[in-house]
């Protein structure tokens, strides 16, 4: 199937690794040309150059920090400079698995709760802000916020996943005529170098095997494993894509299935 993305412009933030990262890789096998963005430029160029070899697109790593709008707005020029525009826009910075905030509510600080929220939603905002100026100047433009499935439970942390959605939708609403859908995928427990690190830490803290905790984490979900970025990616490539026009304005869980629970 043609995903008719052969010449857009994508942006990705947190692309040097992770999700981003293989997200970044999934649009430009289908022909996009992508700005990687995250504030380790080494990382970002060796990713770049790596998914560009693979692909045979123009892909390009640009500093940026998105809790900074000066950051932002210069990564936006320079993409905009080395790449012609920008069409699609996938928010996937954020510090990981769950944030800053603690587990618990008693022993989180404001200090940690505004740090996340400061990264995630506003550095969302900024981002937006700053990429749908061009792509009102070419009437189309795709705007995906990652999440998590941490948004549909009660936790210290969900409260920034929860504010992504009624950014996005708040964007959808006044961008919806100028051909620009906006749209949140949430994750589950995703394979990559960080969750690794956190099975070790916590099998360890409950002196159990990180396989036992694994199967554990994945007894919740339907499919009964954990997920690979790269299905995160194909799901973030057809949001992307012309081909997803009639949505708009959605959240998606992208997590194998949260055994019990029913979203409408």
């Amino acid at each position: 199937m043609d995903l008719g993305l052969v010449g857009r412009v994508a942006w990705v933030t947190g692309g040097g690794g992770g999700i981003g990262s293989a997200i970044a890789a999934a649009l430009a096998a289908e022909g996009a040309e992508v700005a990687v963005t995250g504030r380790t430029l080494s990382t970002l160029e060796q990713r770049a150059t790596a998914i560009a070899a693979a692909s045979g697109r123009r892909v390009i790593g640009i500093p940026a920090d998105v809790t900074d709008k000066g950051s932002v707005d210069r990564a936006a020029a320079a993409i905009v400079e080395q790449l012609g525009g920008i069409d699609i826009l996938v928010n996937t910075a954020a510090t990981p698995a769950g944030g800053g905030a603690a587990a618990s509510l008693e022993t989180t600080s404001d200090q940690q709760m505004l740090k996340d929220l400061d990264e995630k939603v506003v550095g969302n905002l900024r981002t937006s802000q700053a990429a749908v100026p061009y792509m009102k100047q070419r009437g189309w433009g795709r705007l995906i916020h990652v999440g998590g499935l941490l948004a549909r439970q009660a936790s210290a942390y969900g409260p920034r996943n929860l504010a992504i959605v009624h950014l996005s939708k708040r964007l959808s609403d006044e961008l919806g005529s100028h051909g620009i859908t906006s749209n949140v995928v949430h994750p589950g427990a995703t394979r990559g170098a960080r969750l690794t690190g956190s099975l070790m830490a916590r099998s360890a803290a409950r002196g159990i095997s990180e396989a036992e905790l694994e199967a554990e984490i994945a007894s919740s979900y339907a499919i009964r494993r954990l997920l690979d970025p790269e299905e995160i990616a194909h799901v973030v490539v057809f949001l992307a894509s012309p081909l997803s026009g009639a949505i708009t304005g959605e959240s998606i869980g992208t997590g194998g299935g949260s055994i019990g629970t029913v979203t409408i």
